[in-house]
């Protein structure tokens, strides 16, 4: 039948002058979904600067950002951990940290730059090539950033996994890493338990749930001295008994109980749980009776008994203060 396009005249078409329709489907064709394809990762941090790089004029960093804001809000998501492995933009990284400390409920992971140059970034013909910084540059590099949250911790150096579909060997952030540990941890014993040392955090033995097999650099123990002190956790490989992770500092500056990654999850938890709990006290009136009624919800979570139950001998003293 008859068919009309933008060229016959849309004006003619729409205004009832002509055929007089209220409604019309205009499929497109051909369209652009904003991401580059002529690049193996069109998510990379090579197409972002630092300083300049912003939501009007990065497609990269506008994506990155909106995913972060997505999950700022803790009503609109339940989640206690925030990680985007291999970005290492700092502004995106840090907004990373700021997202779960106004949360107040996540703990963000966040790689580091240059550690590993991967090739999706630019490629290098030899493994020596993609190591782009030291442990010193990288200690520095952090302080200078001035990052003071218990609610953020990063990990040094990439690690070499075996991906078991293809039996290849690839190399990872440490974040990807970390989210297996902080899972097997949190499974052999309790998410306040330190996911470090080699009971829980033993790499080689499997505590990242996938098979770990090197590291891109074998740090010695003045390397990971300097790493801890700029609050770095470093991951270690020793001839004897293989990878581990061997810190689980936050990034909080000052020294408190939680400048350490199990005291924050910790605290994540238990502030989630009173927050649960006393949603069966809201908007009653502020009198003796329910103080009493919230203290009756709460005195058993935090019971002595209960936390030598379920958190072990050492939060005791914590908690017991808390109550």
């Amino acid at each position: 039948e008859t068919s009309w396009t933008a060229a016959s005249g849309s004006t003619f078409v729409l205004t009832g002058s002509g055929a007089g329709f209220k409604k019309f489907t205009s499929p497109m064709f051909g369209g652009f979904d904003g991401f580059d394809i002529k690049v193996p990762d069109p998510m990379y941090n090579g197409s972002m600067t630092e300083g300049s790089s912003t939501e009007t004029n990065s497609y990269v960093y506008n994506t990155w950002k909106r995913a972060m804001d997505t999950v700022a809000d803790p009503e609109f998501i339940n989640m206690n951990l925030l990680t985007a492995p291999g970005l290492t933009l700092e502004s995106l990284t840090t907004h990373a940290v700021n997202v779960c400390e106004e949360r107040a409920g996540s703990l963000a992971i966040i790689d580091l730059p240059n550690v590993y140059i991967p090739s999706s970034e630019i490629y290098y013909s030899d493994k020596s090539s993609r190591i782009g910084t030291t442990p010193n540059s990288a200690a520095t590099a952090l302080k200078n950033r001035q990052i003071d949250s218990s609610y953020g911790c990063t990990f040094y150096p990439w690690v070499q996994a075996r991906d078991e579909a293809t039996s290849r060997l690839v190399w990872i952030p440490p974040s990807v890493a970390m989210m297996g540990v902080l899972a097997s941890s949190e499974r052999k014993s309790e998410l306040w338990f330190a996911p470090a040392g080699f009971n829980r955090g033993g790499l080689s033995e499997g505590a990242a749930g996938i098979p770990i097999v090197g590291i891109s650099e074998r740090l010695t123990s003045r390397n990971r001295d300097t790493l801890y002190d700029a609050n770095i956790n470093p991951i270690a490989s020793f001839p004897s008994t293989g990878i581990v992770v061997f810190g689980q500092k936050t990034l909080q500056a000052r020294q408190s109980a939680l400048d350490r990654i199990n005291v924050r999850r910790l605290v994540i938890f238990m502030k989630k749980q009173i927050s649960i709990l006393s949603t069966q006290i809201l908007f009653e009136q502020n009198v003796r009776a329910t103080w009493n009624r919230f203290t009756g919800l709460i005195h058993p979570f935090l019971h002595p008994s209960m936390i030598k139950k379920r958190m072990g001998e050492i939060f005791s003293p914590l908690l017991i203060k808390i109550d």
